[in-house]
């Protein structure tokens, strides 16, 4: 279903721009199954776990063997004098005072050259290999993270496009409702049976449900926008929610949710991973205490003349080569590594009263996210059963002022209590859908939930 989806908006893509706003109808599965391609949060964690992939290679690299090249090519203007003892043997009696000046070298040198340095022995090294590791997973737990958040915005963005359609509906059918009763009340009041007041009240109800309805259309194209940015759907498209608030709030699975013990949350996982991150930054300052040790190889040839063609002459190319172990002892750096362990123990100390934090927190958001579902769902039976009675006395009102045995403000009071048992029901009904996608971010169910 993501595929053809997806085939579907490349293929509106190419012709949105000469044509008018295309409508795409949308369930909430293939919202979320959008969302998690097109979101730009999701996109940028998914170019972060990309980069943690890259970190590794490039960590591992640093022990594999470090090969480079060089190539010099001087020119000496004014060639260096260095200074002799005018004594023997090298002394010259002709040449008066007690140095004698010598020019060494050419107008002319060049040097071609490979050097070779692998690492033998480096306990920073393993300890940083295990660490860039242990950052990617930290990633990975990021962009689960970031997933559920896109789903959470998603979903609730999504109810409340569904809520507002939902009123707009109503208020059509109220004030459809009002226009027929204020029709039939200026039919009485031309007749002598009906008093202008009476005309007047139907009025002012209708007025203020024409008005509803207003804020209600701008309200949903308001939802839909914010509906269109979570997913990563470019603006140019319209959207068309098939699904009903009352087929996304199934009893059963309300039920099955409210004794759910849950799973681990990705927010303990990323803590545990940056604790993990910070002991093996610990380790790390601990292994610079050690010695490294790396083998090292050189080859070089080198030529030189007075003349700038006798530089390229084979016959003035000579070769040298080296071979040998380097190693570097730290001995002495101001206590920096000593400073920077204890930070890391300081670090290691927060990190576990933040884990600590977050379990009890994870526990107060579970009975609280468990509590609001359990209070919203009484509070929609509630609505539920006031919404019927509202609109069995509407209906009684309607009759006894029909046969003329009610009054005119009976009835408009009667309309007024339905619609707002109509508003308080639609309330209700979305406080519970998203009161059960916070017990589903509680117990850890989110994404669990929605991506089966």
């Amino acid at each position: 279903m993501k595929n053809y989806l997806l085939l579907v908006f490349a293929f509106l893509s190419m012709v949105v721009a000469g044509n008018a706003q295309e409508t795409l109808p949308l369930t909430l599965q293939e919202a979320l199954n959008y969302s998690l391609e097109n979101n730009v949060n999701v996109k940028n964690a998914q170019l972060e776990t990309l980069i943690s992939k890259a970190t590794v290679k490039e960590t591992t690299a640093e022990g594999l063997p470090q090969v480079n090249g060089s190539y010099e090519f001087n020119y000496n203007p004014s060639i260096p004098v260095m200074f002799l003892p005018n004594e023997p043997p090298f002394g010259d009696p002709s040449i008066p005072g007690d140095v004698i000046p010598a020019r060494f070298g050419l107008s002319y040198s060049s040097s071609l050259g490979a050097n070779l340095r692998q690492m033998i022995f480096d306990g920073s090294f393993f300890v940083g290999l295990r660490a860039a590791k242990t950052y990617r997973q930290l990633t990975d737990l990021d962009l689960v993270k970031t997933e559920n958040d896109v789903i959470e915005s998603v979903k609730k963005a999504y109810f409340g496009v569904l809520v507002n359609e939902e009123r707009i509906r109503l208020s059509e059918s109220n004030l459809a409702r009002i226009d027929s009763l204020l029709e039939e009340t200026r039919a009485l009041n031309e007749a002598g049976f009906a008093e202008k007041i009476d005309v007047s009240r139907i009025q002012v109800q209708r007025n203020n449900t024409y008005s509803q309805l207003e804020r209600s259309l701008t309200a949903l194209e308001v939802s839909k926008q914010v509906l269109k940015l979570q997913m990563g759907l470019p603006m140019e498209y319209d959207v068309e929610l098939v699904e009903t608030l009352l087929e996304l709030n199934p009893i059963d699975e309300i039920n099955a949710l409210m004794v759910d013990e849950g799973i681990e949350r990705v927010e303990v996982s990323q803590l545990e991973t940056n604790l993990e991150l910070t002991r093996l930054d610990l380790k790390n300052n601990h292994a610079q205490y050690m010695p490294s040790i790396d083998f090292v190889a050189n080859a070089q040839r080198s030529g030189a003349g007075n003349t700038m063609d006798a530089v390229f002459n084979s016959d003035n190319w000579f070769g040298s080569s080296l071979l040998g172990v380097s190693m570097s002892i730290p001995i002495f750096d101001g206590l920096s590594k000593s400073a920077r362990i204890q930070k890391n123990r300081i670090q290691l100390q927060q990190l576990e009263n933040q884990r600590f934090f977050l379990n009890e927190s994870i526990k107060n958001e579970v009975f609280t996210a468990k509590t609001n579902l359990k209070n919203d769902l009484n509070i929609l039976r509630v609505q539920q059963e006031n919404l019927d009675l509202a609109q069995e006395v509407y209906d009684m009102a309607k009759i006894k002022y029909n046969e003329g045995v009610g009054s005119n403000l009976e009835v408009t009071e009667a309309n007024a209590d339905l619609i707002e048992a109509e508003i308080n029901y639609l309330s209700a009904l979305y406080d519970g859908l998203v009161a059960k996608v916070d017990l589903e971010k509680a117990l850890g169910l989110l994404k669990t939930n929605n991506l089966n």
